[in-house]
């Protein structure tokens, strides 16, 4: 792997943990449920790319894999929190 490469991933990889963190501080100190939910979202999406990031790194579909599972349940939760959101209960 090429010394630029390398450098760019780990660079990506600290944005990343940056973004997490500010998310995770919405999480703890959002003013509203929706702020919140929106906030679980990004760190879903953040994991997702992290996994991404480094499946370049190590060269290895596992990786690219774990982010399409990372996707899926991200994608269910975020649902199932939005209608919970809406009406009050997820299953009717």
């Amino acid at each position: 792997m090429s010394p630029l490469l390398s450098g760019a991933i780990a660079i990506t990889l600290v944005c990343y943990g940056v973004a997490m963190l500010v998310a995770c501080w919405r999480v703890l100190r959002g003013p509203g449920a929706q702020d919140r939910v929106l906030a679980l979202d990004l760190i879903y999406v953040i994991g997702m790319l992290v996994a991404l990031v480094i499946g370049l790194r190590y060269a290895s579909s596992m990786y690219f894999e774990a982010a399409l599972l990372i996707a899926l349940f991200g994608f269910v939760s975020s649902a199932a929190m939005a209608k919970f959101l809406l009406r009050g209960e997820v299953i009717e």
